[in-house]
């Protein structure tokens, strides 16, 4: 009769401290308020030719 082998692995779970929490998520405030109103008070000229030199950038031909 074979037996077979079952592994069990245990794998423990660390928590993140609240001030690491806290600091990440004051980081992540800041950015997405800083992208929003900064696109928000951008001349729209300044938001197209920003999307367009990040077209050719990357690599993708929009013209």
């Amino acid at each position: 009769m074979a037996h077979s082998a079952v592994s069990t692995r245990s794998t423990s779970v660390s928590a993140i401290p609240v001030s690491d929490r806290l600091v990440a998520g004051v980081l992540a405030l800041l950015l997405g308020s800083f992208l929003i109103f900064g696109a928000g008070f951008a001349h729209s000229s300044v938001l197209h030719d920003t999307a367009h030199d990040v077209r050719h950038a990357n690599g993708f031909p929009c013209h």
